[in-house]
């Protein structure tokens, strides 16, 4: 015997919550399994635990996909505003960061906590292994290590395998192939970069030096956030963002000080302080283990008097224009999200069910749709679950 409901959703985070919220007020029975022991784990963790749980500026050319055009519906139809105001209903504070991010003024637990009261009436099961997921005539038929469940629509929201501590793994992608849906190789998205060895012995006495505000671009795609270097490479908001654009033998471009003429403030500086050295006068406009590092690479730590213009320019290209060829990056263990996944072809960008099989759907990150950093992923998250529970 195999308990039965109208709907099954295979896993319990962002997606998957608020789908059931969403279904379960439509008067559907709802059960929700997950394999983890913990629920929302990527929601608790978010924000520095605070939950960066959407953006204002959240607009469709802010998410990266194979068809640009699919998130277009469900992001006009549940809105940052909608689930501001769910928050608000919940008698949540919250407060903007930089760049329209919205976070909770106590903790990433009010908003799981929220989604869980809003999904009253729905089944909620942790710790389950699902084995097995068939298709009998009109309904899915699921075989755990905890019994068979049974269901009309089947939800997929188990994400991607970004940070697999927490339990994040490929489990949707094996559905969709199952079932003879296309997936678009997935890839780390929100990742810091590494170096090769070479470029790595330049800058790893860098480790832990930050600059606030950088220009950091990849072909026509640029980011204006702040930059960290890392024993292993380059991390950061900046870094993150353009990671997602950034694919193995590219090169980024780093302008560390966007807002200064730097031949112009050096030309000035050496008719101002010509007795100078160049590592202190880049120590104005750098953190100054960054200006040492960058004038002991051009072997330039004379008086500002000495050095020609042409020898203050090779100084600029660094500054303004340092081109950078990572080696790689550092992959899914820290990826905030996973680009690539279900491909949208397969799927209804209204109610995010497969073409192919009635009765599934996909939803959240598992589907090929990623978000900038700063609260989009969850708003694709609350926008693809609430349109595919308005349906199941």
């Amino acid at each position: 015997m195999s308990q039965s409901f109208d709907v099954i959703i295979i896993g319990a985070g962002a997606a998957g919550l608020i789908c059931a919220a969403a279904a379960v007020q439509r008067g559907r029975t709802v059960m929700v399994l997950d394999h983890a022991r913990k629920i929302a784990e990527k929601i608790r963790i978010s924000g520095g635990g605070r939950c960066n749980f959407t953006n204002l500026h959240c607009a469709p050319d802010r998410f990266i996909s194979a068809n640009p055009h699919f998130c277009k519906s469900a992001l006009s139809r549940y809105t940052p505003q909608d689930f501001i105001a769910l928050v608000d209903r919940h008698g949540i504070a919250w407060h903007e960061k930089t760049l329209g991010q919205l976070f909770c003024d106590g903790s990433a637990q009010q908003i799981i906590d929220m989604l869980l009261k809003e999904c009253d009436g729905a089944a909620i099961q942790p710790g389950t292994e699902i084995r097995r997921v068939e298709k009998h005539a009109s309904r899915f038929v699921l075989e755990t290590a905890q019994g068979n469940f049974d269901c009309e629509s089947l939800v997929i929201a188990t994400g991607g395998p970004s940070i697999p501590k927490i339990g994040a793994s490929g489990f949707g992608y094996d559905i969709a192939r199952q079932f003879g849906l296309n997936v678009i190789a997935p890839r780390a998205g929100l990742v810091p970069l590494t170096f090769q060895p070479d470029l790595l012995a330049m800058t790893r006495d860098l480790s832990g030096v930050s600059v606030d505000s950088v220009v950091v671009s990849c072909g026509k795609v640029a980011f204006r956030e702040a930059l960290l270097f890392t024993h292993r490479g380059l991390s950061g908001p900046a870094i993150l963002q353009i990671s997602s654009y950034w694919n193995p033998g590219d090169e980024i471009v780093v302008n560390l000080c966007p807002d200064i003429d730097t031949f112009e403030f050096l030309r000035a500086s050496r008719r101002s302080g010509a007795k100078k050295k160049l590592h202190t006068v880049l120590g104005g406009i750098l953190p100054q283990r960054l200006a040492d590092r960058i004038a002991a690479q051009h072997a330039l730590d004379g008086a500002m008097a000495d050095l020609s213009d042409n020898a203050l320019k090779a100084v600029v290209a660094s500054v303004n224009a340092w081109r950078v060829k990572p080696g790689g990056s550092e992959g899914f263990r820290t990826a905030e999200v996973t680009l690539g996944g279900v491909d949208t072809r397969e799927l209804s960008s209204r109610t995010f069910e497969a073409g192919k099989i009635p009765g599934l759907y996909f939803i959240g990150e598992v589907i090929d749709v990623t978000g900038w950093l700063g609260g989009y992923n969850f708003q694709w998250a609350w926008s693809s679950g609430w349109c595919a529970g308005q349906d199941v």
